[in-house]
């Protein structure tokens, strides 16, 4: 198996063939380079037309035409990409199911609605992003605030104190 890998700014794109498809697999390099959003553009042709007619459904969604920036491996699961998304920046804004698909489309991940509203609600019952109500009833989602990847503070010296077992005499 052969892999060839195409990356433009910080996004990346991958190609697996069989050495006697390498041929058909290099012919798809131009084409894999041309979609993928480059720093200055953000986003590619396909996902801007997609951005567009998901704005025109929801006018009141915050910024649709934003897309999170983030590193995706390729044995990662629907919920780890997910939960990436949310600690990027782009996930600081109420995000509608809508918004996530757009933004997995973006990526080349095609997931059904179901898939993903399942992977929103388990992320949402182990606190890794905010749910709630929007005013048109459907469900919003944000990041919870924590750091997703960081590891856990230390106390602090004074917070330190506080946590001490106290030290037989």
């Amino acid at each position: 198996m052969t892999r060839i890998k195409v990356k433009v700014g910080n996004s990346e794109a991958e190609v697996e063939a069989d050495p006697e498809h390498l041929r058909e697999a290099i012919d798809l390099v131009p084409e894999l380079a041309s979609k993928l959003p480059s720093p200055a553009q953000g986003t590619t042709p396909a996902s801007k037309a997609r951005v567009a007619e998901q704005a025109q459904d929801s006018p009141n969604s915050p910024r649709p035409n934003e897309v999170p920036m983030v590193s995706l491996e390729k044995n990662d699961s629907l919920s780890d990409v997910i939960e990436k998304f949310f600690a990027d920046s782009w996930g600081r804004d109420g995000r509608k199911l809508s918004d996530v698909r757009v933004a997995l489309q973006t990526y080349g991940l095609n997931y059904p609605k179901q898939s993903v509203a399942v992977a929103l609600l388990r992320l949402a019952k182990t606190t890794k992003v905010r749910r709630f109500k929007a005013a048109d009833g459907e469900f919003v989602y944000t990041s919870s605030g924590v750091s997703m990847s960081a590891p856990p503070m230390a106390p602090s010296e004074g917070e330190a104190d506080e946590l001490a077992l106290p030290q037989p005499n």
